[in-house]
Formats: structure tokens, sequence, C-alpha cells
């Protein structure tokens, strides 16, 4: 079964629980979902240019549609950035509901201001961010953060250009403006242009943590600044000088670029590369809301989010959905001999789970897979000896405690997979081999991980 293909299976068995829940409350028709009685939005999405700009009023077009709504639509909503998704429900009443896509920051501000009902993000929230909403909870709890899909920051230039890869501190030195003509990495004789998301942005947000940050760098003044990433794009596939960033599903005419970072071999923001987020300059895309007070509008749309339908709408939409499939890894002599052996024998799976410095706790993310990976596991009949666990850790001064360390995060995972009747072949633990990243803060998180392959 091809990756795409599995999205269905994965997640309906994975989200069985919640879904199950909402027909308990008895909200699966039209007619518990009246429109609001002054015409206002019934959901209200605020934030990510990269979330709002396509996925969110998909998503939403998805949920409308599935709960009967007829002639469901995606229209302007009269400003930049912002769209209507309009029905008409089985009393013959318009509903709407409106996303603002101005980036992730001012998603948090309609949150704590109340004029949204989820902010959509394509980064984790900040700490000074969670503080200011401290009044409504955890926003980093399981109810707040959800993880929707998984995205690639891509780093564009036109189709003509030569250059097929660079390093994180490359693409630091072209933004900082340090690298003015491409002839300087081997490319044609032709000055470089910048090309940068605005800073209201999630996308620039990550982009200046991944790249621009973990370089000691800063943007460089002759950029030109987007609100949308369709937008810049657009312009890097048509300017033979330029270099942008934009979201995977962005990437359009211009050509993406393989990332190195640190040890890393070049890697291309592939569909497997970017599940596992391995690829360098990976995230993942998020809904925030209200950890304690949400209409059932937002309830319903979190849960048919997570759902196959609204799975299948991320993959459709050109990111990668939560779903889990096996990928065959070539054999490479840099590998170490257990690790060898794995590749040889078996298939790894589309999925990792990663931990904070010094930590075996599951994010929310991870929370999900776990379930996730069980399911997968039943219906591929591997539960009993056929998934082994490989742990990685982060380069320190000391090898023998990151051994250890990525040895108990694997142990972790077992003791977690157990719980839903998984019996493990093997854990193993290499310590601080086989890098995905760098050592720098961010990297050693992307480092930090737990493998899954099965026989």
């Amino acid at each position: 079964m091809g990756f795409k293909a599995s999205v269905g299976i994965v997640v309906a068995r994975a989200l069985r629980p919640a879904i199950l829940g909402l027909f308990c409350l008895g909200l699966s028709g039209p007619s518990a979902w009246a429109a609001a009685a002054d015409g206002s939005p019934v959901l209200r999405i605020h934030g990510s240019n990269t979330v709002g700009a396509k996925l969110a009023p998909k998503l939403i077009a998805g949920l409308f549609e599935a709960k009967g709504l007829q002639s469901v639509r995606i229209a302007p909503a009269g400003r930049e950035n912002e769209q209507f998704i309009t029905g008409i429900d089985d009393q013959g009443r318009p509903v709407r509901a409106l996303v603002a896509a101005h980036g992730t920051g001012t998603g948090f501000a309609g949150l704590k201001d109340r004029t949204a009902d989820l902010a959509a993000a394509s980064r984790p929230i900040k700490p000074t961010e969670a503080q200011s909403l401290a009044a409504l909870g955890d926003m980093r709890s399981a109810e707040s953060e959800q993880v929707i899909a998984i995205d690639g920051l891509a780093v564009i230039v036109n189709p003509a250009n030569p250059v097929q890869s660079l390093s994180v501190e490359q693409v630091a030195r072209f933004f900082a403006g340090e690298i003015a003509n491409w002839r300087e990495l081997g490319g044609a004789n032709v000055a470089v242009e910048l090309h940068a998301r605005d800073d209201q942005s999630g996308t620039y947000d990550t982009f200046k943590e991944l790249v621009l940050g973990s370089q000691g760098k800063v943007l460089g003044s002759s950029a030109a600044r987007y609100e949308s990433n369709d937008a810049l794009s657009q312009t890097v596939s048509t300017r033979p000088g330029a270099i942008g960033f934009v979201g995977l599903a962005s990437v359009g005419q211009s050509k993406a670029l393989a990332i190195t970072d640190g040890d890393s071999q070049p890697m291309p923001p592939s569909t497997a590369l970017v599940a596992t987020e391995d690829y360098p300059l990976s995230r993942r895309l998020f809904l925030y809301a209200d950890p304690k007070a949400q209409s059932p509008w937002t309830r319903e749309f979190l849960s048919f989010v997570h759902s196959p339908a609204g799975q299948a709408i991320v993959d459709r939409s050109g990111y990668i959905a939560q779903a889990i499939a096996p990928i065959k890894l070539p054999v490479q002599a840099s590998m170490p001999p257990p690790y060898q052996q794995l590749a040889t024998e078996a298939e790894r799976l589309t999925v990792n789970f990663r931990f904070a410095e010094g930590s075996a706790q599951l994010d929310n993310k991870a929370q999900r897979d776990v379930t996730r990976l069980i399911d997968y596991l039943e219906s591929h009949g591997k539960k009993m000896n056929a998934a082994v666990l490989v742990g990685f850790g982060d380069a320190r001064n000391d090898p023998a405690r990151t051994a250890l360390l990525s040895k108990l995060r694997a142990m972790a995972v077992r003791r977690e997979l157990a719980r839903g009747g998984v019996l493990v072949k093997e854990i193993n633990g290499l310590g601080d081999q086989l890098p995905v990243a760098s050592n720098s803060e961010a990297g050693r998180i992307k480092n930090r991980r737990v493998e899954v392959w099965v026989y």
C-alpha cells in the first residue's frame, strides 16, 4: 500500500474513539448546526497563511459537506487573505465560517481578544504567547494544541538555476546578503535576488529559527517581502537570480533544492523525509484552541480534521497527512552494522517519536502517533515480534549517557505500545550516530528520536 493510500486506514483507526464520541453527542446532522441568528460566522480561524490560504478553507468546506450542508463554496471575504466558507442548512439558512490568514501571530492575538475560535500556526506557540493566553488554560495541553499536518519549508529557485543543493549555512548566508552572485556556488553569473515571507508569517518565524537563527544571521534588507506563499513562489519561478522559501504545498513552478544540515546527507523535501521530520526544514502545522471553552462547531471541526476525511483533504492539499507507511532505505557504508541489517531485512515506517532534552516523555503528537502505530501494526498483522525500535540522541560530551538516553527513549515507546497489546521484537540505542541535523538546539531536537522498523 502506498503512502497516500494508507491515510484512511491509519487515521480511521487512530481517531475511532473521538469520532464515536461525536455521534454519541447526536451532532451528526445539519439540523444540529444551526446558522448563527445574526449571520455571523459559526467558526473563525485566524493565523498562519500556510494553514489558512488553502488547507483550512478546504477542511471547513469538507466539514460542511459532511454535515449535509448544500451549495458549499469558498469565496473571498472582501479583504486580502481572508475567505468565507458558506453553505445552506436543511432549513434554507446560510451558514458561514471565516478564515483570516494574516500570519501565525495574528491567530494567538485572535484567541486572546476572542475574535477567533482557533489559531492556525505553522510553528509551535512561543512561551510569551502561551503566557499571554494563560487565562485560557494550558495552551500546550492536548486539549489546546493540535498537530494537523506535516509541512516542509522548501528553499526554491528559478527552474533554470543549475544549483541542486545547499547547506543550511549556505542558505543562511544567501538570505543574510553575504552571497551576491550565483557563480560563487557554481551557478550562472547572475545576481542573487532574495524573496522572503513577512514578519507576521509563521513560515518566516520557522525559517528565522531553523536557518537564520541557527547561523547567527539576520535577513538582508534587500529581501522582497510577501504575505502569501503562492505569490512569492510565482515570482521566484520567473526571476533567474531569485531564491526564496515557501511551504511545501507552494513550490509551484519553482525548483526546490536539496538541503543538508551538519553531517546529514542532502535531503530533498520529499514526502517520506518530511513525514518522518528528518528533512532539515520540516515542520508541524498546528491549530490551537481554548483548552476549556470550545463551541460545538470548534470541537466538531477539530475531530473532522483528524478523521479519515479530514486527513485525506490534508493529503490532497499538498501537505503530509499523519499516516503511517513503510519505506525501504538503501544500505549505506556509513550506517552502523545493526542499522545496515535493518535496512537490508526490514522497512522503516514513516513515523518518528521525538523528545525534549533529557526527557523520555511523549509530546501531544507522539501520543496520537502511538495509537496510529498500534492500529497500523494490528491491521498489517505485525503486533507480535515484528517491530524494532531504534533510539537516537544528540552529540554531547558524555557518549555513554547519550547512548543510554537513546535506549531509554526507545523503551518509553515500547512501554506505550505494550499498553496497546504490541510486543516489540527488539529495541536498540544508537546514541548520536546517524544525525539528521546539526548540533544546534533545533537540530538536537530532531536528532533525539525513536525510529520504528518492521520485518
